[in-house]
């Protein structure tokens, strides 16, 4: 057996070499991946990751468990200041370590929530019927019973499965909602919550539709849209808390360019008929489902959050714009892209593919990233599995901070044909390619943000010396 010198040793080379291959030398395409910027990188790896700061709302109060927890007290705040201004809203629950787990808070709170006032004595209930997307036409898996919604949602005693019905979709373009068929729908099942959002998504949810047909409803379903994968587009792409949602959740590390975390958001005043279901939410949250919510990752989302706050209208307009070009240039190539190409083939990150005229799914995706190229393979609507994918998702959205407009996707895009149409080698050309866009924008410059993070980790060496050794090391970059 090696020794543990040989072992740390052999691992950071492997590390080295995989940050150089993602990071210098492939074009990242995956839609629900981002790379964070050098200062958020720092926050997460700085004193709070690994320390404690359960809290929780007594008697009015905010109580927290543990001492020395002034700092990263401050920082959630400051961060829940930070998203109510992104989000427009006065809410904000961030200690959801995942957007899964912002999602499963919510169903939990859901269910105590439908369950306040029952008599002494009575069993409590599930949730009676919830609409979603359907797994099989881009709906988040963590909306479905085999992920967040599990043991939240009743089942059918006929059947055996649980009481989910879909959001309808058109049959001509399955990507987008069939809002005529919305009405009988909604009457006919009368849900109690309402979960919009997917992960193959390319056009906007009808929650102004839905908002309408249930305005009148004695009792109307909660309405809820998980943004995962378009959190970093709010207001660009679609402002669910203006059209007429309740929630709204997310993971933080997507679209929005910060650390791998979930948010739950929303308005909830006093005298709002839910006010007792964001009470639950945050009870959900904890004791709920956390006790350390991972103090660093929080940190790096308040830098995040800075940087979105002060980047997110020019970042929001290049990355739509780009997605736009590249589907169009993928078409001119010779592929055929999904959605419609009146609408420019999407209004998101995210541009759908179909590539089985070439070969399966998941070999295209193969061969694509022997080639540098990182997608990943998509069930598209008329595919039997996911095993048997015939489509490609990609997203623009972490080359887009790299620097890449318009123009670049177009011979990206012919790369990436060159890949797919005629299984052509391009991977010594794609990496020289990718050399022009090593500069991450919508946050500090490095000149600026260097010594700043030299700070941040010569701040954690314990030896003097060698810390301002390393900051003139590190400072010397600039």
């Amino acid at each position: 057996m090696s020794s543990f010198q040989d072992k740390v040793q052999a691992l950071c080379e492997k590390v080295e070499r995989n940050n150089t291959w993602r990071q210098k030398e492939s074009f990242n395409l995956i839609p629900s991946e981002s790379t964070p910027s050098l200062l958020v990188k720092m926050c997460e790896i700085s004193d709070p990751a690994g320390r404690y700061a359960e809290h929780r709302t007594m008697k009015g109060e905010e109580v927290y468990f543990y001492q020395g927890i002034d700092f990263i007290r401050d920082v959630e705040i400051e961060a829940q200041r930070e998203l109510s201004k992104f989000f427009e809203c006065t809410d904000v629950e961030l200690r959801p370590v995942s957007g899964q787990m912002a999602n499963e808070v919510v169903f939990k709170g859901m269910v105590k929530f439908i369950n306040r006032g029952k008599a002494e004595g009575q069993l409590s209930r599930r949730l009676r019927l919830v609409m979603n997307n359907d797994l099989t036409k881009g709906g988040h898996l963590s909306s479905q019973p085999m992920g967040a919604l599990f043991n939240f949602v009743e089942e059918d005693p006929k059947t055996g499965k649980e009481n989910v019905v879909h959001l309808p979709l058109l049959k001509e373009n399955p990507y987008k909602p069939d809002v005529k068929a919305l009405p009988e729908l909604l009457d006919r099942h009368k849900p109690e919550l309402i979960v919009f959002g997917k992960s193959m998504f390319i056009y906007q949810e009808p929650v102004k539709a839905v908002a309408e047909i249930v305005k009148g409803w004695k009792a109307r379903p909660v309405m809820m849209f998980d943004m995962a994968h378009v959190l970093g587009l709010y207001g660009a792409f679609q402002e669910p808390l203006k059209d007429g949602a309740d929630i709204v959740t997310g993971s933080t590390h997507k679209t929005f360019f910060g650390t791998q975390r979930g948010v739950v958001a929303g308005n909830f005043p006093k005298e709002s008929p839910l006010r007792n279901l964001w009470i639950d939410i945050k009870g959900r949250a904890f004791p709920g489902s956390t006790s350390n919510h991972h103090l660093g990752t929080l940190l790096g989302l308040l830098m995040a959050s800075y940087e979105m706050n002060n980047f997110k209208k020019e970042f929001q307009t290049q990355v739509r714009a780009n997605a736009k070009a590249f589907a169009k240039s993928l078409k001119t190539h010779g592929i055929q892209v999904e959605g419609d190409e009146k609408d420019g083939f999407t209004e998101t990150h995210q541009v759908l593919i179909r590539v089985k005229p070439f070969g399966p799914g998941m070999e295209i995706a193969r061969r694509l990233e022997d080639n540098n190229i990182i997608v990943n393979y998509q069930a598209l609507p008329d595919d039997a599995t996911f095993l048997e994918s015939s489509g490609i998702r990609m997203g623009v959205q972490e080359m887009t901070r790299f620097g890449m407009k318009e123009k670049h996707f177009d011979e990206l895009a012919g790369r990436l044909a060159d890949v797919v149409i005629r299984n052509k080698k391009v991977k010594d050309a794609v990496k020289a390619y990718r050399r022009n866009f090593l500069e991450m924008g919508y946050c500090l410059p490095a000149k600026e943000a260097i010594p700043l993070a030299a700070r941040v980790l010569a701040a954690a060496i314990p030896d003097p010396d060698f810390a301002a050794k390393f900051v003139q090391n590190l400072q010397k970059l600039t």
